[in-house]
């Protein structure tokens, strides 16, 4: 008698959501992710003090208005896509894999995530983090605390760790296939790739020469030793396989970045600091894409459907659309299930 040999856990990870719109859960949350050194970089002293004396106490409750506005009767966009994905990731795989998600900041956590994968059996994981490009901040963070989680196990089980995938062909695809038919039903002047930002010192440290990024213009042009792990060269990269799968003619597009903090440098150029170049240069109707995001959350429902738009009719522009993310769409699920099989 042979037994069925046990299936491959799969953990794939998302950044994380409050667990309603409520200042307090908001707050929680903010908490959480906020108190990450890999996102706030700096001194313990120093991060505790910028959380506790001015973030925390303003910030929680501008943002549950903002969360409010995107809020489902089924509760965080972000929850509801990264669960369909899981189950529609499941059943392509099949029986052989057991596939769940975790949030490295709230729920479900990454340990509860972890502890279902060990009492289903698994040992063998592939631990696929859901950001396209690689950021310390999120796709580093993510890493670090599931391996953290996997390694207070007695019974160590072999993981494989799935990279950045901003240049994977199945993910470009997949941006492109869900961004086509809207752009085909949108007479349009230009198509803007909006990223999410980062800090500049996260661009270079993430140089170990510390000679390439951000020293020259062209510095994001191509990928090389230098700059493999820079976020921003990887979103510029995205950006060109992204245009050249939808045929999109040089000038008729360009790459961006949303939702900078004050007090320091964020990378450049900066999306509300281009819509008003765009309109003056003749552009009136926009598409908005968000690829640096898989699944439609605060940033893309809230800054660019709410904020920016707002921003752009008020310049006098004509339309503007804003292109869903691949959230749970099969051939995203499609392209996830491959880079499993590829990794396991």
């Amino acid at each position: 008698m042979t037994t069925n040999p046990r299936p491959i856990g799969v953990l794939l990870l998302q950044l994380g959501t409050p667990e309603s719109t409520k200042v307090s859960d908001v707050r929680t949350y903010l908490r959480e992710f906020l108190s990450d050194p890999r996102v706030l970089d700096m001194p313990g002293p120093a991060r505790a003090l910028l959380l506790n004396a001015i973030i925390l106490p303003f910030r929680p409750r501008r943002s549950a208005k903002q969360y409010q506005k995107i809020w489902t009767e089924e509760g965080s966009p972000l929850t509801i896509h990264t669960d369909a994905l899981t189950s529609r990731v499941q059943d392509i795989l099949g029986n052989g894999y057991r596939v769940v998600y975790g949030m490295r900041y709230r729920n479900p956590p990454i340990r509860q995530a972890v502890d279902q994968l060990i009492a289903d059996g698994c040992d063998r994981l592939v631990v696929l983090p859901l950001f396209p490009q690689y950021a310390s901040a999120t796709t580093g963070s993510a890493l670090e605390k599931a391996l953290e989680v996997i390694s207070e196990l007695w019974n160590l089980p072999n993981v494989v760790t799935v990279g950045a995938f901003f240049d994977e062909t199945g993910y470009v695809r997949a941006v492109a296939e869900v961004a086509r038919p809207h752009l085909e039903a949108f007479p349009l002047d230009h198509v803007l790739l909006s990223y999410h930002g980062l800090p500049e010192k996260h661009v270079k440290k993430s140089d170990q020469t510390g000679e390439w990024c951000l020293a020259s213009e062209s510095c994001c042009d191509r990928i090389a030793t230098a700059n493999r792990f820079c976020y921003r060269a990887q979103c510029f990269a995205t950006t060109r396989g992204v245009a050249a799968e939808l045929g999109l003619e040089a000038g008729k597009f360009s790459t961006t970045f949303q939702s900078r903090l004050a007090g320091q440098k964020w990378i450049e150029p900066y999306t509300d600091v281009e819509l008003p170049k765009l309109y003056e240069s003749g552009v009136r109707r926009i598409a908005v894409l968000a690829p640096s995001f898989t699944a439609d959350c605060l940033e893309t429902l809230e800054e660019i459907g709410i904020r920016l738009r707002a921003q752009w009719k008020q310049l006098g522009g004509a339309d503007f659309l804003i292109v869903p993310c691949v959230n749970a769409e099969p051939v995203w699920a499609s392209a996830v299930a491959d880079m499993v099989r590829k990794a396991s």
